[in-house]
């Protein structure tokens, strides 16, 4: 699947003017006086211009349509551990307002968006059947994203575990990584004919994870 947007020449974003690249190694260089005399920083042709997202971060609907809970459900509603008790039950609802999304990138000439599955979402409790109704969600935004341009980059992992397996042990359970597996695949079943890009969020080992994510840390 090709990136979509960029005009074959470097020259153009989904109809926005960029510079012709210079590179050295694999960063960007500033070009030299004689290259351009103002100096400026430029970017190779087909450069991916995008946008990210987390799902907790975004989606909302936490309870809607066979969606499991995530230790981030269970983090955010416990008393004091969120400034103003703050939740993603609503987020910025982009469960339910993904063309609105989708439409804005477009309307940015962004070529490229970087998201992650919900895992309980798609698999309410981390292991067995996959809940249908999740994973049309995905395919209808990755869906959306082709229609407007925009390449799906996916992400498997961030940091939102089911309940389930997290009571169950969590990461520092082998069973969680054997799980984990298990929904690596049925993403890639379900949407590898959509997205060209699946990319996991991988967590060191440390107790350091427990500022980012409310869960144990992996065993070293």
């Amino acid at each position: 699947m090709a990136m979509p947007g960029p005009g074959a020449d470097g020259h153009s974003v989904n109809g926005h003017a960029v510079e012709t690249p210079q590179i050295d190694g694999h960063s960007v260089r500033w070009q030299t006086q004689e290259e351009h005399a103002n100096g400026r920083l430029v970017f190779p042709p087909g450069f991916a211009w995008g946008s990210a997202s987390a799902a907790y971060q975004i989606e909302g609907a936490t309870t809607a349509d066979g969606r499991g809970a995530s230790v981030w459900d269970t983090f955010a509603h416990a008393p004091g551990n969120v400034r103003g008790g703050d939740t993603g039950d609503i987020a910025c609802d982009a469960y339910h307002r993904y063309r609105e999304d989708v439409a804005l990138m477009a309307s940015l000439g962004l070529n490229a968006y970087r998201f992650s599955v919900s895992w309980p979402r798609v698999q309410p409790g981390g292991s067995g059947a996959s809940n249908q109704k999740g994973l049309d969600y995905y395919r209808q935004l990755l869906d959306e994203l082709a229609e407007h341009g925009i390449a799906g980059a996916l992400t498997l992992y961030h940091w939102d575990l089911p309940q389930e397996l997290q009571d169950a042990g969590g990461w520092a359970a082998r069973d969680t990584a054997l799980r984990f597996a298990d929904y690596a695949s049925m993403l890639a079943d379900a949407l590898g004919d959509r997205t060209c890009t699946r990319c996991g969020c991988s967590a060191t080992p440390g107790p350091t994870l427990c500022i980012r994510r409310p869960s144990s840390p992996m065993p070293t």
